[in-house]
């Protein structure tokens, strides 16, 4: 990487150059002679009617001929003419005008192979650390261009411009920039913005996604930048937040690299720019109320590793997110899911346990006797059967939350049933939308279909109805009361505790289908074993 106080790349030793000699060689570029009057012709011919141009393989190699030209030239002449800015703007302007041509090539990704083996790709990372933020700014402005999303390139092809930007070292010569602009310059304000656009877009594939934030400074940079105090928040400060969550939703690898930043409490950091919502709401539709979405998918992503969730525990998350379940608007429902996720699965113990001391059952059990809203209503199952699972038996943590579904001649029994009855009524009415497609496709093609079908059960009510019946089959087998209760109000509907095993029995059956396609998972391992084990006791 050019270091900030250079010219430009240095001349070789002792090599002089005529300033008015535009026959010469040029330092870098490779340029003969002919192929210097070659360029010069093709300059003279610009602007002439020489009919529709051919875009191909051909047309590319005169392009990056003049774009490496350009760039030796400029370097050439502010290495003589360092302290005369006059000298060298014309070969600035030239150059500037060269990076802009290369935007073209979005619409022609067939070429970004040729492109990366010209070394043009090296060469437009080179510039991202020219003097002039001018250059540089044009120079990301064309990067983001051409690794668009919106550009049509197959896989292979964007892959191919990409890799070699990333030998390029493209991420931690963008990082360096972004440390050093000034965003309080308009200019500069929008080099920040482009260059996360450029962030963004590598993210999409995720062994790109996992490169730039493990071997580059991009989450501390994103984590300090977030830190800035903004009144009303910007448009990069909102965008920061939004590449800092897709990174972190991209890769496991990405969400422990920033638990593990040296030097750096990422959760911490995180939950204290979530703190002043815990009353406060942002204005609607306002970069702010974005900023807030994407920093609680960051934690939400963060807190679904075990390492995430005992700091999470250590910088207070759980009280945070209780403060804003009994004050909150708009950080109510994202708190809920936020415990949802950090409480669930392996090591989510630490977090269950913690929630109780918080005095967080009375909380969420006066949320669920209370009428929500489909989403809330599946976050607070979700974390029911998280206690009920997780709580080590006998401890006092277990034993609050089970008196809290007994209290009150088992309301909160009467509460699940209902609930039950309503999600088994949306499944069975999937269901008969699923038969009528079964009559209207050939039996063989069924198989084909079953995946889309599950999926559909499940957004229909089915994955709520498994909650149930795993939280009524807990209780069931923690306290004979319990099960009597879930029997009497079963019969009020006609039914037996045998549907409560059925639906245990259906989820148990997918885990193990998944488990004979070799599947290796530590987590759906536990959760079959408990699922024999309530089945075994139904």
């Amino acid at each position: 990487m050019v270091d900030d106080g250079e010219a430009g790349p240095a001349l070789p030793g002792g090599q002089e150059f005529d300033e008015d000699d535009d026959e010469g060689r040029f330092f870098g570029g490779g340029v003969s002679r002919r192929e210097e009057e070659i360029l010069d012709y093709m300059d003279r011919r610009e602007g002439e009617d020489a009919g529709p141009e051919k875009i191909d393989v051909a047309w590319l190699r005169k392009l990056a001929l003049g774009f490496e030209k350009r760039i030796s030239k400029n370097a050439e002449m502010r290495g003589k003419w360092e302290d005369q800015p006059e000298k060298f703007m014309q070969s600035e302007t030239e150059l500037d005008e060269a990076i802009k041509g290369l935007s073209i090539l979005s619409e022609h990704p067939e070429l970004y192979e040729e492109l990366a083996n010209l070394g043009c790709a090296a060469s437009m990372v080179g510039l991202l650390t020219h003097e002039n933020t001018d250059i540089a700014g044009d120079m990301v402005e064309v990067i983001s261009e051409l690794t668009d999303e919106d550009v049509d390139a197959e896989a292979e092809q964007w892959g191919f411009l990409v890799d070699a930007m990333m030998d390029a070292d493209v991420a931690e010569i963008l990082v360096s920039n972004l440390e050093r602009l000034d965003e309080s310059v308009e200019g500069e304000r929008g080099f920040v913005y482009h260059t996360l656009s450029i962030f963004e877009n590598l993210a999409s594939q995720k062994r790109i996604a996992e490169a730039i934030a493990t071997k580059s400074r991009l989450l501390s940079w994103l984590l300090k930048r977030l830190q800035v105090r903004e009144s009303p928040i910007s448009q990069n400060k909102q965008y920061t937040g939004e590449v800092l969550s897709i990174l972190l939703q991209s890769s496991v690898v990405n969400r422990k690299h920033l638990i593990q930043l040296p030097n750096m409490n990422g959760i911490d950091i995180l939950l204290q720019l979530l703190s002043p919502y815990r009353k406060l709401d942002p204005a609607k539709g306002s970069e702010e109320e974005e900023l807030l979405e994407n920093i609680f998918d960051a934690v939400t992503c963060v807190v679904g590793e075990i390492e995430g969730r005992e700091k999470f525990v250590e910088a207070e998350g759980v009280e945070l997110a209780l403060i804003m379940l009994r004050e909150g608007k708009m950080s109510k429902p994202r708190a809920l899911r936020l415990l949802d996720h950090a409480m669930a699965g392996e090591g989510g113990v630490v977090v269950c346990e913690r929630f109780v001391e918080a005095l967080g059952l009375k909380t969420l059990f006066g949320m669920f006797m209370k009428k929500q809203d489909g989403q809330t209503t599946e976050h607070i199952l979700g974390i029911f059967a998280s206690l009920l699972r997780a709580l080590p038996a006998e401890s006092p943590a277990r034993i609050r939350t089970l008196v809290k579904f007994v209290e009150k001649e088992y309301e909160k029994i009467g509460k699940l049933i209902s609930l039950r009855e309503g999600y088994a009524a949306r499944v069975k009415e999937v269901e008969r939308g699923i038969e009528k497609q079964k009559k209207e496709v050939n039996e063989e093609e069924w198989e084909e279909y079953e995946a889309e079908w599950f999926s559909m059960r499940l957004d229909g009510g089915l994955f709520c109805l498994q909650l149930v019946d795993l939280i009524v089959a807990w209780l069931c087998a923690e306290d004979d009361g319990a099960r009597r209760r879930v029997e009497e109000e079963l019969g009020k509907r006609s039914v037996g505790i045998s549907v409560v095993r059925e639906t245990l029995k259906e989820q148990l059956v997918g885990l193990e289908e998944g488990a004979e396609e070799g599947e290796v998972d530590e987590e759906a391992k536990h959760v079959r074993e408990m699922l024999r084990t309530l089945i075994q006791f139904l």
